[in-house]
Formats: C-alpha cells, structure tokens, sequence
C-alpha cells in the first residue's frame, strides 16, 4: 500500500510505523499463544499417555503403590463408557519393586496395562526396539515377560533392548525376583515418570500381587475433551460404589497443571501489553493525518461536508494500515510456526520444560481470534482522535494557512 509522504510531513513515515507495530504485535501475540497451547497440548498427552485422563480406584490404597485391588466387574465399565464424553474404560494395577544389576540396585514401579490399553502415546514415544507382546496364559512362544523401560532407566542400568532385567517385588515380608525381557525403550522427557516407570503387563502384576485374574488396581479412563474433564469426572462419579474414588490427571499431577496455569497468567499479560501497544500505533498516526490534514478538513467542511462524512474517511484511512499491519502479522507468525513445527529450530532443556524443542500449535482460529481482537481494539481506539476532526474550524484553518 502506498503511503503519500505529503512533501516531507510525518504522516506517511508513521504510517509505516504504525503497519510495522501493529505486524509485530500480531506476530508476538500469536506466537505467544501458540507456543503455549502446544506446551499444554504436550504435557497434557504425556502425563495422560502414562494413565488417562481419570482413574477409579479404591480408597484404601495409599500413595506407596500399594494397591487395595477391586473386582473387574463388566457392569461397572459400560456404565462408565455411556457416560458423556468418556472415550475408552481400561485396567491397570501398579507394583513398586528393584531392578538390580551387578553394578547397583534401582527402584522401579512396574505399571500393568490390560490388553485393551491404549498404547498410541507409547508407539509415538518409543525411541528404540518394539512395544511388548502381551497375552493372557502361558505360552512359552509368546511369554508375557516383556517390558518397556524409559531411556533413563536403560542408561542407567546399562540395560539394552533385548536384555534381560531382573527385578524384585516385596509382599509382605517376603520378596518375589522376576527377570523381564526388554522389548523397547521409550522416552518421554517427564524425569518423574521416565525415572520410575516400567511398563509391563496386567497378568504381571497380578501374578506378583497374587491376584485372581478378576482382581485389578483400578480403572482408567480417557475422554474426548479435556476442556470438560471435571465436568466428565462428576458424571462417572455417579455411576461408582462408595468404596471407589475418582481422580483426575490434574489432581494426581499438581505442579505440571500449576506450572500451565500460571503461563495462562502470563499470555493474558502479553496480549494486553501488545494490544494497547498496536492501539497507540495506530492512534498516533491517526493523530498526525489529521493534524497534517487540517486545511484539507477545513476546506471539506467549507464545501458542505459533515463531520461524519469527514470522519469515515479517515477511518477509513486507518482501517486498511490495520488491516495491513493484521495480513503482514499473520503471515510471518505462519511463517515461524511453520517453521518451529517442521524444523524444531529451537531447542529446550528437556529436564526442565520435559521436553527437547519449543512445540507450536498451529491452529486457524489462533489466528482468526487474535486478528479479530486487534482489529476490534484498534478501531475502538481510534474513535477518540476521530473525534477531533469535529473540533475543526473551516474559518481558522483558512486563516492559519494564510
């Protein structure tokens, strides 16, 4: 778009200023808000990944993973499964125990997952080797002995796929030793759940515990929208005994959920910052046409024109340098998600953010609502110097200019 320089006035320059503010102001509120929805999104998958979104079990177990075993009971799940928005009911049960090698001793905590778990986020995860080949029974050609361990855990204990891990579980006063065949590594980049858990089969722990096949630690739950969780959390509720509880991922998770939260805090007081930053923008360059064009108003005015035919053209004016300043945004913010998202340019300390590169999610209606917004709050700004173009007077600037 051209911007007339008006023999050496400031309004053409400003213009130019006022497109590059408004660009930059769309650029750092989308990548803002896109960095942070993938951070949640991440998260969100992995620690859901390891269990669900909500787990039932019974009251009396306590948080040393010593689990007060429920019956699996058929009706229990379909009633659970019709509740609005729970995707999928699976069992699990969990086992504390010690890898040992020659080297050293390492806790563990064997987590058991039925047949029907779903195990996409360990196929998305896994790094090396295969995922386990469970099966219920004995058959020694497809022994249900096999595990996947994190990365940690395999570096560690110096413990490569296809190698042998052997581990001891306490019951009492007694102790049960079971050598698991590694059959893949995965790796999350969440220390606490890569540092402890290896995941196993449900007839593992069953068979440790002493269990009958229809004893389990609980169920887990996953569900289509995690925007209504409590929501679906409150409907299974309804359907369970009195000796079984409900928590759901941000219960059992506190600090991850906190952490998000207050990045949700900090986006708020980045897109306030960066919309009154375009508004004054675009309002000083308003302000400048409008001083530059006086004696072209005056002389508007003088024809017959209104103040209101007089102010359209103005907003009009600053209508397309905002829109302009929105395409110019829009575009290179596409253009930097895009590229975070193929090339993974920037780099995290996985230890501390869980994991490696700074995730984006790309997302139309991040740029649509973000675009929407600044448009609205801009032309809402500009309403106030408009108002000025009715403070002229035909007569003074005609006698200025003279």
């Amino acid at each position: 778009m051209p911007h007339s320089k008006n023999g050496g006035g400031f309004s053409g320059p400003l213009s130019v200023v006022a497109v590059a503010s408004i660009a930059l102001g769309v650029v750092v509120m989308i990548m803002a808000v896109s960095v942070l929805r993938g951070f949640q999104d991440d998260i969100r998958e992995k620690v859901s990944g390891f269990g669900s979104h909500l787990t039932v079990s019974n009251f009396a177990s306590n948080a040393n993973y010593q689990e007060t075993p429920v019956t699996l009971d058929d009706s229990l799940i379909a009633q659970m499964a019709a509740v609005p928005g729970v995707r999928q009911v699976q069992c699990f049960a969990t086992k504390g125990g010690m890898a040992k090698t020659e080297e050293q001793i390492y806790g563990i905590i064997l987590r058991g997952l039925s047949n029907n778990f779903d195990t996409t986020f360990f196929s998305e995860t896994l790094v090396e080797g295969r995922l386990p080949a469970w099966r219920t029974g004995n058959d020694a050609q497809n022994p249900d002995n096999e595990v996947l361990i994190s990365s940690t855990i395999s570096r560690r204990l110096n413990i490569p796929v296809g190698g042998k891990m052997r581990c001891y579980f306490w019951e009492g006063d007694r102790y049960r030793a079971r050598a698991f065949s590694v059959s893949g590594i995965y790796n999350t980049d969440l220390t606490e759940m890569d540092e402890l858990y290896v995941i196993g089969s449900l007839s593992q722990v069953q068979r440790l515990n002493g269990w009958e096949d229809t004893l389990i630690g609980g169920y887990e739950l996953l569900v289509d929208n995690f925007d209504n969780l409590d929501y679906i959390a409150s409907g299974v509720l309804m359907t369970l005994p009195y000796y079984l509880n409900i928590v759901t991922v941000k219960e059992s998770h506190p600090p991850l959920f906190a952490w998000l939260d207050l990045l949700d805090s900090n986006i708020n007081l980045i897109l306030a910052i960066m919309g009154i930053v375009c508004a004054i923008a675009i309002v000083s360059a308003l302000l400048i046409m409008i001083f530059e064009k006086g004696r072209t108003i005056g002389l508007l005015k003088a024809l017959g024109a209104t103040n209101q035919s007089v102010r359209q053209i103005f907003m009009l004016k600053a209508l397309r340098l905002v829109l302009e300043g929105i395409l110019i945004g829009d575009i290179v913010a596409y253009a930097l998600c895009a590229a975070q998202h193929h090339w993974k340019i920037l780099k995290l300390d996985a230890e501390s953010y869980h994991m490696e590169h700074v995730p984006v999610d790309i997302d139309p209606m991040i740029f649509i609502f973000i675009s929407a917004g600044t448009l609205l709050v801009c032309m809402a700004a500009l309403l106030l110097p408009a108002g000025y173009i009715a403070k002229i007077s035909p007569a003074k600037t005609m006698r200025n200019e003279k």
